[in-house]
């Protein structure tokens, strides 16, 4: 069996999510660079700094005053360049000099020096740290999963030319952005965000029963009947299914305030079966206690279990299968543009909460431009718009959007280009017809 070191941090949700996908590959288990029982204490003390600085600020986004100033100020340290006109960004960046810093001090020496117990196994990360701390360490094979549509210049080395980080990038602007940071070509491998197979297995069953209950007054099904069944297949009728919306909260828990307005918005559709609501906490107690106040205000204590349902965990990989779980079930996924936006692959609309950071925002505008989601409007309204959007029509659109312009293949293709004999003639599964519009080739 084809095995690797997969390598995740334990900072937030977004990089053990893009690394449970390849738990079966992985060697010993899945590692988590910060956390791990072989990190040195002088290493994790690196990495608490760093996550705790992240998530303070994040949280902190919803401060009044001095919230937004200081994420304003932070964001301008991971700011994006647009992608046009095409330039060379291969000069380091405050930012990757810092990173760089990190690395030199024993930030990720821990899982680079284990991981030669087995150099004859790639290794494969969801956290650009990590990959540029194992490359500097003099490992070869090492593999980078990119966990954004766009990416800051952090994620390169300082100098490109010498790195040997190869990169599994989600769409092809992705690349155009890598291959501005200075990367090789033959180091960039356009494979799609790793998606879970439980899921992609089901997507267009999973996305008939949806299209029913997204698409209440049949506007869809009537106009682009031709279309969606070669997809498809037969549509159950299933009129008057109430809409299952689901609700995460990240793992710095700065959404969790939105929920209040939600609840209370649409608390009477959740009595009269119209919609269920699923509030995701994952592993975070203060999140879960945080919901269930918020429904016991609104009297909906005696619909836990039934109309709404509390998804908590003690640990992550819990959470995440049950959270793949819940997606068969999920009519819409509403979210901050995080890594979950590459779900919309699944079939699934998303409704975006405002993006937190340059790379969000870059989430949100790949979604957009398929078709794939919708901004959300006002929190306390939602039972009007999502009705609206529903009688229309729209969100089923969103949905079909997802499944044919996303890459769901993410995981079957980073596992080809792992265990590839002769990577430049890697066979990758192809993506769906993509709407990002390539621009100029180095030099052109």
């Amino acid at each position: 069996m084809n095995q690797a070191w997969v390598v995740a941090v334990d900072m937030g949700y977004g990089h053990q999510r893009a690394a449970y996908p390849f738990r079966d590959i992985a060697f010993e288990r899945l590692f988590t660079a910060n956390t791990d029982e072989i990190v040195a204490p002088e290493e994790r003390r690196l990495w608490e700094r760093m996550q705790g600085f992240y998530e303070g600020v994040s949280r902190a986004h919803n401060v009044p005053v001095i919230g937004p100033w200081l994420w304003r100020a932070y964001d301008a340290f991971q700011a994006i360049h647009p992608h046009y006109p095409f330039q060379d960004l291969s000069k380091p960046s405050l930012g990757s000099g810092q990173f760089q810093r990190f690395i030199r001090r024993g930030l990720g020496a821990s899982i680079a020096g284990y991981s030669r117990r087995r150099e004859d196994l790639p290794v494969l990360t969801t956290f650009y740290a990590v990959a540029l701390a194992i490359d500097h360490a003099g490992r070869n094979d090492v593999f980078c999963v990119v966990t954004d549509s766009d990416i800051n210049r952090v994620w390169v080395a300082e100098d490109p030319r010498k790195s040997r980080v190869n990169y599994l990038a989600p769409t092809p602007l992705s690349r155009k952005r890598l291959l501005q940071y200075g990367v090789p070509d033959d180091r960039i491998f356009v494979t799609g965000f790793p998606l879970p197979e439980e899921n992609v297995t089901t997507a267009p069953a999973d996305l008939a029963r949806r299209i029913a209950a997204l698409d209440r007054k049949g506007v869809v099904r009537g106009r682009y009947r031709d279309l969606l069944k070669p997809v498809l297949g037969t549509i159950p009728d299933s009129a008057g299914a109430p809409i299952s919306i689901t609700f995460p909260v990240g793992g710095a828990g700065a959404q969790s305030r939105v929920a209040r307005d939600i609840v209370k918005s649409i608390a009477g559709h959740l009595r009269d079966g119209r919609m269920r609501l699923n509030l995701v906490a994952g592993v975070r107690r203060e999140v879960y206690d945080y919901f269930q106040t918020i429904l016991r205000e609104q009297g909906l204590e005696g619909e836990i279990g039934h109309a709404v349902r509390v998804l908590f965990t003690a640990t992550k990989d819990e959470y995440f299968a049950r959270f793949n779980e819940l997606m068969h079930e999920t009519d819409v996924l509403w979210t901050k543009p995080s890594e979950l936006a590459f779900y919309a692959a699944l079939g699934i609309p998303l409704v975006m909460a405002p993006p937190l950071g340059a790379h969000e925002e870059r989430n949100l505008e790949m979604l957009l431009r398929i078709g794939a989601g919708q901004r959300q409007e006002h929190p306390r309204a939602a039972a009007e718009w999502l009705t609206d959007w529903a009688d229309s029509g729209l969100l089923a659109l969103n949905a079909f959007n997802g499944l044919l312009h996303g890459q769901r293949y993410g995981t079957e293709n980073v596992r080809r280009v792992l265990f590839a004999p002769d990577r430049s003639k890697v066979d990758l599964l192809a993506a769906p017809p993509e709407m990002d519009v390539p621009g100029p080739e180095p030099g052109a």
